[in-house]
């Protein structure tokens, strides 16, 4: 009976996490579709909010534009994919293994994002970034729905270790 019980959470959080992981490479495709479309014309930014501006800024490195060499831009992408594929390979055997709906939702978050970016760099051989927060003319480094899950994911794996003390 209990093996059952646990069967069938663990197969009902596995879907979840799966439809979840779906869920953020989608809509992290569908925005960086709409950004192409919209400042493909030789729009340079739009302004959303007062803090707000939608760009467009291709990164060929990895984290706030690292690794951005132009000496390096014919093998890099090769690189960075082979790389991200190998750790979501295992982020995907972590979230298999626990047994915390938290850690398996922060995975699902890091996995989506990572997954959205791996999209990227195959098909344009770079990260599409395009979301530009700024005040009093002090800009944060461009980034996406994919960098935004991958961040919230990482906060979420860090805030169950302090909480739970492991």
């Amino acid at each position: 009976m209990l093996a059952k019980l646990w069967h069938k959470v663990f197969h009902t959080r596995l879907v979840f996490c799966l439809l979840f992981i779906a869920m953020i490479v989608l809509v992290d495709q569908l925005t960086k579709c709409l950004v192409l479309e919209k400042l493909s014309g030789g729009v340079k930014s739009i302004t959303v909010t007062p803090f707000l501006n939608i760009v467009l800024v291709w990164n060929k490195g990895v984290t706030f534009g690292m690794l951005n060499n132009p000496d390096w831009y014919s093998f890099m992408p090769y690189v960075l994919i082979a790389l991200a594929a190998a750790i979501v390979a295992l982020l995907i055997r972590w979230m298999l293994r626990t047994s915390s709906f938290i850690v398996s939702f922060a995975l699902a978050l890091v996995i989506g994002g990572a997954v959205g970016n791996i999209i990227d760099r195959i098909i344009h051989g770079a990260v599409l970034d395009f979301l530009d927060f700024h005040y009093a003319g002090y800009h944060w480094y461009a980034f996406n729905i994919a960098d935004a899950a991958i961040v919230i994911g990482v906060a979420l794996l860090f805030l169950d270790t302090v909480i739970r003390g492991r």
